[in-house]
């Protein structure tokens, strides 16, 4: 890439990053009650010794962190099947992952009593890899197809949503608002224990998914240049697969359906900083954190004294855009 093309690029994730930050403060001084600026920034620095200190500490700023750690898991985690498939319109909850990932964390719930939230990401990830193991399997002929991957994966993922409808159904009664609250996508009460639960695995896979970004180029140009220029390409391709569903397993274990985050966020930042994923995967992490931190405003905002999931928000954005790609690519 052309240098100034480059550096253009890095301030753009820069503006974006701080974009991030000041959105994050935001949302830490606005909900069912407001709070000061001053106040909200002397609890960060550990010095504001008002009431609102435990609203800040205890209650916002986890869900906020959850809000930027998800939002980047699912982000990062769409950018690399997006170029692992080289289809734009490629996301986690296309090939299964989070359709499996929920109905493992779901059969956890309605299965074990007394659960620790410690176990539910391990369980969604669980989940996430078993049925990415069964659509890699069941589309292996001679090597992987980015195509067959996404039939098999459309169909893996409709039977996955059928079975946790039906867990959900045949569970106890009085989990049902639980499980539904969470499989719509809310990181309503979400405390320290979700972030300490979380942070490993973004603080893991978004780097590899960075490492990895010059295989993601190589493979963009083609099966056949991408071998020609040294690429082992199913090898790479499982590893990379590893990776997103890593990323979205985690994010859907804390955050449940969250859905779209993964075919915005790459989407947006391809428009603004060209196709190197060197680029792409930082500012998918950044665009999707900022996504949801929106998301969950207006969840909280709009219609005091509700609490309305973050999820509702970005299906309501993100099913219009995915039409309105699908028949962009069908007019070209």
């Amino acid at each position: 890439m052309h240098k100034g093309k480059t550096q253009k690029a890095v301030f753009i994730i820069a503006g974006f990053s701080l974009a991030m930050l000041a959105l994050s403060i935001v949302c830490l001084s606005f909900g069912g009650t407001s709070i000061p600026f001053k106040e909200t920034f002397l609890s960060l620095i550990g010095k504001n010794e008002e009431a609102s200190d435990l609203i800040i500490i205890q209650f916002r700023l986890p869900r906020i962190l959850a809000a930027i750690l998800v939002g980047a898991a699912l982000a990062v985690a769409g950018a690399v099947l997006q170029g692992v498939i080289r289809n734009p319109l490629a996301s986690p909850d296309l090939l299964g992952v989070t359709g499996g990932a929920s109905v493992a964390v779901v059969a956890f719930m309605t299965l074990v009593t007394g659960y620790s939230i410690h176990w539910v990401p391990v369980i969604a990830v669980a989940g996430a890899f078993l049925t990415a193991l069964i659509n890699y399997v069941l589309a292996w002929k001679k090597g992987i197809s980015p195509f067959r991957l996404v039939l098999i994966g459309i169909g893996i993922s409709t039977a996955m949503g059928a079975l946790t409808m039906f867990l959900l159904i045949s569970g106890p009664a009085y989990l049902a608002a639980q499980v539904l609250n969470w499989m719509t996508g809310s990181i309503y009460g979400t405390n320290w224990t979700y972030i300490e639960v979380l942070w490993p695995w973004v603080a893991v896979f978004i780097p590899l998914s960075f490492l990895f970004a010059k295989e993601l180029n190589v493979q963009s140009l083609g099966e056949a240049t991408a071998v020609g220029l040294g690429s082992r390409l199913q090898l790479s391709r499982m590893v990379l697969l590893f990776f997103s569903v890593a990323l979205a397993g985690a994010a859907v274990g804390v955050a449940g359906m969250v859905s779209f985050i993964g075919l915005l966020a790459p989407h947006m930042a391809r428009k603004l900083v060209g196709h190197s994923y060197k680029l792409i995967i930082p500012l998918s992490a950044v665009l999707g954190a900022i996504i949801l931190l929106l998301a969950d405003l207006a969840g909280r905002m709009l219609f005091l004294p509700l609490d309305i999931p973050a999820g509702v928000f970005t299906a309501g954005i993100g099913a219009p855009f995915f039409m309105y790609l699908l028949f962009k690519r069908k007019a070209a």
